[in-house]
């Protein structure tokens, strides 16, 4: 936490402005169309059930077998999230790593000595969030949303950056814009961090149908492309900060 300190001293005094991405970044995701809460959630509930008895079903033991193989543990990773409007609930994911102490607490960083072989696989192909339709299902998270944050790091990020809480108005989800324009793993730097947090309140903003059809579409392509070429596919992302015209966001003021 110490380097992302020093990261958002250096940021500020560079551009004292968070900037936000310009239109020409992001116009191919401009849809502002507002999505009704209900029609989101039959949406929600029709794709979590098709994903749990088409895909979960058969898919889920055969990875619960190599996970049991590869080391020791449970299958499952069960971690407190923070949800909508700062609601705590247990997220799901198959376990990628040795059972450790840090789990709850340290981000999982590249080249972890915590990941175990079978579960680097598990993170590349995103299998590990499946579970995950689960929570959809019983209404803690949506397809489509910012992703949730553990508790510890909720409480970090928000020291960080003004109204950050304000992308818990929605509820968390599976995949989400950042990650679909390149935001995936651990933060690196306080780069990472205010540029998740932008294109996370970009889609609270604008969030629509298809919005969501298309993100949904990208993380398809992504995944699939990521399994097969055997490396991660992300979303190209923004310049280095210091590039950027200066512009503050209206939901940032």
């Amino acid at each position: 936490m110490n380097q992302l300190n020093r990261e958002t001293a250096l940021y500020e005094e560079r551009t004292r402005l968070i900037s936000i991405p310009q239109q020409d970044n992001y116009s191919d995701f401009i849809r502002i169309v507002p999505v009704s809460p209900a029609y989101k959630r039959v949406f929600d509930i029709l794709l979590s059930i098709f994903a749990i008895v088409f895909v979960l079903s058969w898919l889920v033991p055969i990875l619960a077998v190599f996970i049991k193989l590869d080391s020791k543990g449970p299958v499952f990773f069960i971690q407190k999230r923070v949800g909508a409007f700062g609601k705590i609930f247990h997220c799901i994911k198959l376990r990628t790593m040795i059972v450790n102490t840090e789990a709850h607490l340290l981000q999982a960083q590249q080249n972890d000595p915590r990941i175990t072989r079978f579960g680097k696989f598990l993170r590349l192909s995103c299998f590990d969030e499946l579970p995950q339709f689960f929570n959809v299902l019983i209404g803690d998270m949506s397809i489509v949303g910012p992703r949730p944050h553990m508790i510890k790091d909720c409480n970090e990020f928000s020291k960080l950056v003004k109204h950050y809480d304000s992308r818990n108005s929605v509820k968390p989800g599976i995949t989400g814009i950042a990650q679909v324009k390149g935001y995936r793993g651990n933060t690196k730097d306080y780069f990472d961090v205010s540029h998740r947090y932008k294109w996370d309140m970009f889609y609270v903003k604008n969030r629509s149908f298809s919005l969501d059809i298309k993100i949904v579409g990208l993380t398809i392509r992504s995944t699939v492309l990521s399994v097969f070429n055997r490396y991660p596919v992300k979303g190209k992302k923004e310049k280095a900060a210091s590039s950027y015209k200066l512009d503050t966001p209206e939901y940032l003021n």
